[in-house]
């Protein structure tokens, strides 16, 4: 792909947020601490999972994954803002937007297949009891991640095949502080019509197609445990943690891809929100509303302080 043949626009720049000194230092602080607690939350999940045997079963497995996939997703967008923050130029090259986006896509896709993936563990939990270690093996969940890392690549490179062999050939500022398909698109010269409307069904409508149907899988399980015994609440004691993840990661994706176009700057917010925030929430969310993650890091924290006595 000959991206240099076709283009003549070397470097896109950013706008950024805000112009305001005091603003961009309330910005810097907040995003570098969210980022860090973000990285350092879902890094105690992970090694909390991999280090404490009674972790070691499908659910916690998928959830160790979703940590690492947070992790690699707030990373994408969020060192680089931190950076530009002050900077007057924010900029970034033509090969680097290109690759923003496509790890953005790629992983966000992924994360999309392993929380339906998480759905239908619970499905298991709940429905299937008697036939839930043997249908969710250590195989089955290992093809659940292929699947999703397949699938999430899958993604990305539909929509990039057909965006890098624009041209770009003069307008190239960025109202924002990443790289993103909608506005890249509309930066090309020449009618790209048909491609922001793939992106739309590609992007949007599987957002919202997604979406809908892990709602009503959870909406379904919540009726299965209502009617259910009371030895099965224990396996259903992370569902509501499930919802509030898929509404906070599902939320900002649908207003960027079926909102006809960015006219406020409401966008850019809800893209912090995406990069920072959710990150963070999700390590909050499944470590407090979940008991069994509680005992283990205890566990573990008593693990840390006896071994640092030692030493």
């Amino acid at each position: 792909m000959n991206v240099m043949n076709h283009s003549v626009v070397s470097e896109f720049v950013f706008t950024g947020l805000t112009n305001s000194w005091a603003i961009q230092l309330l910005l810097f602080v907040f995003s570098l601490l969210f980022y860090f607690a973000s990285m350092m939350g879902n890094l105690v999940i992970v090694f909390t999972v991999t280090t404490d045997a009674h972790l070691h079963s499908p659910m916690y497995f998928l959830l160790a994954n979703l940590s690492v996939i947070d992790m690699a997703f707030c990373s994408i967008t969020a060192p680089k803002m931190i950076c530009d923050i002050f900077q007057k130029h924010k900029a970034i090259s033509f090969c680097g937007c290109i690759t923003q986006i496509f790890f953005s896509h790629a992983v966000g896709g992924t994360e999309m297949v392993l929380l339906i993936a998480m759905a239908f563990d619970r499905y298991m939990a709940i429905c299937k009891p008697l036939h839930y270690l043997t249908v969710m093996s250590p195989r089955t969940c290992l093809y659940f991640l292929a699947t999703s890392l397949i699938i999430g690549l899958i993604h990305s490179l539909v929509q990039l095949v057909f965006v890098v062999d624009l041209p770009f050939c003069g307008p190239n500022i960025f109202d924002s502080f990443y790289c993103d398909l909608p506005r890249l698109l509309r930066l090309a010269c020449t009618n790209t019509q048909e491609l922001e409307f793939m992106v739309t069904v590609n992007s949007g409508l599987i957002s919202v197609g997604s979406f809908v149907l892990l709602i009503i899988s959870y909406i379904i399980l919540f009726t299965v445990w209502k009617h259910s015994s009371g030895g099965l609440s224990k396996a259903i004691s992370t569902l509501s943690a499930h919802v509030t993840v898929v509404i906070l990661f599902f939320g900002p994706l649908m207003f960027f891809y079926t909102w006809p176009s960015p006219t406020s700057h409401l966008d850019k917010y809800l893209a912090i929100f995406d990069a920072f925030v959710t990150p963070f929430l999700n390590p909050v969310i499944y470590t407090f509303r979940n008991k069994d993650m509680k005992v283990a890091m205890r566990r573990l924290c008593n693990r840390l302080v006896h071994f640092t006595k030692i030493l």
